[in-house]
């Protein structure tokens, strides 16, 4: 199962270990250096296979098409989930790890390092990707909205709060099966892709959005990807602890919101 940081652990029964939260919380050693590496790496290859399918799409005659592109997002994701899950607790999202920190799975003094990291991931993504297709292939492949901005903020809400509120059910309750972490979030964003990314890009990632914007200087839309999806992921990660706690007392069912006591 998960851990208490939100990790994709498959082996770690006990959420409220005092002495692994110790550990995770020194953010100058060296396994937290690796948990960096392995973020950024992880980032890297994810916005490179989807927005390579992207690419492709677009420069050859729509040889992959959306059910296609859908597919490699969310193949990209389980993949990546069990090949550094257990390391870094594969979030590749800022909206994840800014969720995960809200309900006190993350430490704080950590999320700028891991928001840091996997936007230098989707940037260099974006970037190996405008490097390879140039001259008319070059096309941007970031998200923009094609409707209304309210239109693509209320889709990105609430695709990322289904995303988040399954990575909570998957990631951090031991009751859920850990061993298919990787192949309920990657069908997850399979399913949010197919059915909203012709509308929005369905992002549910600012890394996503933000990566491509800056590397084609295309800043459409893009506070829309910066506030839905962390927004969307807060609220799906604090109504999985709330509907998860159904036999606890109280002030467990609200632990989530001890952080905005002590800001």
């Amino acid at each position: 199962m998960a851990d208490h940081t939100g990790s994709f652990s498959l082996d770690v029964k006990d959420s409220n270990s005092s002495s692994k939260m110790a550990k995770d919380d020194c953010c100058f050693s060296l396994p937290f250096f690796q948990k960096l590496i392995a973020e950024t790496l992880g980032t890297y290859f994810l916005i490179f296979a989807g927005c390579m399918s992207i690419s492709v799409n677009l420069s050859h005659d729509k040889v992959v098409t959306l059910p296609g592109i859908s597919i490699i997002w969310g193949l990209a994701v389980m993949v990546l989930v069990y090949s550094v899950g257990h390391i870094s607790g594969a979030h590749f999202n800022p909206a994840v790890t800014i969720a995960f920190a809200t309900c006190n799975r993350f430490p704080w003094k950590q999320v700028p390092a891991y928001v840091a990291v996997q936007l230098l991931g989707a940037t260099l993504a974006s970037g190996t990707i405008r490097l390879l297709f140039t001259g008319t292939k070059n096309h941007f492949v970031g998200t923009s909205p094609t409707g209304s901005y309210t239109q693509a903020f209320v889709i990105e809400f609430i695709i990322t709060f289904y995303l988040m509120f399954v990575i909570s059910g998957v990631a951090t309750d031991n009751r859920a099966i850990g061993e298919l972490a990787g192949l309920a979030v990657g069908a997850t964003v399979l399913l949010n892709v197919l059915f909203s990314g012709a509308i929005t890009g369905a992002s549910m990632n600012p890394a996503r959005s933000l990566g491509p914007a800056l590397v084609w200087n295309h800043y459409k839309g893009i506070s829309i990807y910066l506030l839905a999806p962390t927004l969307g992921a807060i609220s799906g990660a604090w109504i999985y602890n709330t509907i998860r706690f159904t036999n606890k007392p109280l002030r467990e069912i609200t632990k989530c919101w001890s952080f905005l006591k002590s800001a």
